[in-house]
């Protein structure tokens, strides 16, 4: 039966996914937000959702006693919000995105739950491609747009779910992960670091999220588990359970000889990584990827060993892995000017950031790597890494970091020193300096831009449309020499 579910907060990425796929199943959507910003305000418009700019109570009530039969709660709505605070005085029905996916969407449906801190996106839009190659025809719900689809989700009749598995908390009134709802049957645990520094005061707080995670497989699921991790080998081996943890383990990775997936004799090439897949020792296959990276190899592993676990044939697992072309914002080309290519990713973690350069440089070999990052993310804007960015932009010969955004929401001495990772990267010999907007830095930038380089913008944020600024400047400058 179609309802009227109303989003707060619809304009998030996960949040505006959800819009469409209730779109989709039948119902009226309707939704609210500060602001409707691209690229997800115009895919709201294009999905039809009736969206209003602003919070107000009568976005909940158009006509007297009339209200929508669900009221989807954001998980960046907090008290105080009017529209939270009528639904609460009328006592409507409220719940979480995390919740009304599991019950509009995941209940009754084999459930593949992909978490970690790096590398979910990829891995999900990698093993959603693979079940539909190998045709599952999966429903997918993931945290970025999927290249080989064209979407962020999808919704099918086949009885198989992929979910993109967010350790971070659902909602003011659920201050537990998003993961924990999804019901997995099957999860990819990649590797677990310590992040979101706003969610969790400690590493201890972070595994005991996946732990809970590990203990809500059934005895009948599968954990495909990232073994080159050693904070996901001490979940496995010291569960929260004391007989272990209670479904299959299929563990895989490229450093540890004990995993039963690996990937040895790795190519790494400008156009392609090429691996050998063994299974236990023995060969299982030769794989290929589009995609640049060691860290990727471990993504298409991950997918190799679920994929054996959801019974897709070799041959489809081959085609869909050597077909798939990634993320958008992920090492994303957004366009080439004067022989200077410009590269957006959504990389912030130290471990992504070191990662993302040392694959950017095995794609553009013997070509100057010009970092600019901006410390957007609650954890990258705290003092926790403070150590790490140095060598996470090691491959970077030119660096440039924005002042920290919103620093005003963080006390002084618990912010992330600028001026200090700055002058590690300087002692170490490179070029590193810090200015504010995106304005600044391009004017800083471009003078000593050449034919050749390959600037690479890290952000989780829009970061002032530096990109495509960037991208005008260079084609303003090349006008000006001709």
């Amino acid at each position: 039966m179609a309802r009227h579910f109303h989003l707060i907060g619809v304009c998030g990425t996960a949040m505006g996914s959800l819009a469409g796929m209730l779109k989709a199943a039948g119902h009226r959507v309707t939704g609210s937000d500060k602001a409707f910003y691209p690229p997800m305000g115009d895919e709201l418009k294009r999905l039809g959702i009736e969206a209003r700019e602003g919070f107000a109570a009568t976005n909940l009530e158009p006509q007297p006693g009339v209200f929508p039969d669900v009221v989807v709660v954001g998980n960046a709505v907090s008290r105080g919000n009017p529209e939270l605070e009528h639904a609460l005085n009328w006592h409507l029905r409220c719940a979480s995105m995390a919740e009304v996916i599991r019950e509009e969407f995941i209940r009754g449906c084999h459930s593949s739950v992909v978490a970690g801190t790096h590398g979910k996106t990829t891995t999900t839009s990698m093993l959603a491609w693979t079940m539909e190659v190998g045709g599952l025809d999966p429903s997918f719900l993931i945290g970025g747009v999927a290249e080989n689809f064209g979407a962020s989700f999808k919704v099918a009749r086949s009885g198989h779910f992929v979910i993109e598995g967010d350790e971070y908390d659902t909602a003011y009134f659920d201050k537990g992960a998003k993961f924990l709802h999804y019901l997995p049957d099957l999860v990819i645990l990649n590797n677990v670091e310590y992040d979101h520094a706003d969610i969790y005061a400690t590493m201890e707080d972070v595994k005991r999220s996946f732990r809970m995670l590990i203990n809500l497989i059934p005895g009948g699921g599968r954990l495909i588990a990232g073994w080159d991790s050693p904070v996901v080998r001490e979940l496995v081996e010291h569960p929260v359970v004391p007989q272990g943890v209670w479904s299959a383990v299929e563990s895989f990775g490229i450093d540890r000889e004990d995993a039963k997936w690996r990937a040895v004799d790795l190519r790494l090439t400008v156009e392609e990584t090429r691996f050998t897949v063994l299974r236990g020792g023995e060969v299982w296959g030769e794989m290929s990827t589009p995609l640049a990276g060691k860290f990727n190899v471990r993504n298409c592993l991950a997918v190799i060993a679920a994929s054996e676990s959801l019974g897709i044939r070799q041959e489809a697992v081959r085609e869909a892995l050597a077909s798939f072309r990634s993320v958008r914002r992920r090492m994303e080309v957004r366009g080439v000017v004067g022989g200077i290519t410009v590269i957006d990713d959504f990389a912030h973690h130290p471990t992504a950031i070191g990662e993302t350069l040392l694959a950017i440089g095995q794609r553009y070999p013997g070509r100057r790597l010009v970092a600019i990052f901006e410390p957007r993310s609650w954890t990258s804007r705290k003092r926790v890494f403070q150590d790490l960015y140095a060598e996470a932009f090691a491959p970077a010969t030119i660096v440039a970091i924005a002042p920290i955004f919103e620093s005003h929401r963080l006390a002084a001495d618990d912010q992330l020193s600028v001026p200090q990772v700055i002058g590690d990267l300087q002692r170490a010999g490179k070029e590193a300096f810090s200015v504010d907007g995106a304005e600044a830095i391009i004017a800083r930038l471009l003078p000593g831009l050449l034919p050749g380089d390959v600037v690479v913008v890290m952000s989780n944020g829009g970061f002032d449309g530096i990109h495509s600024r960037l991208l005008e400047a260079l084609a303003a400058g090349k006008s000006n020499k001709n």
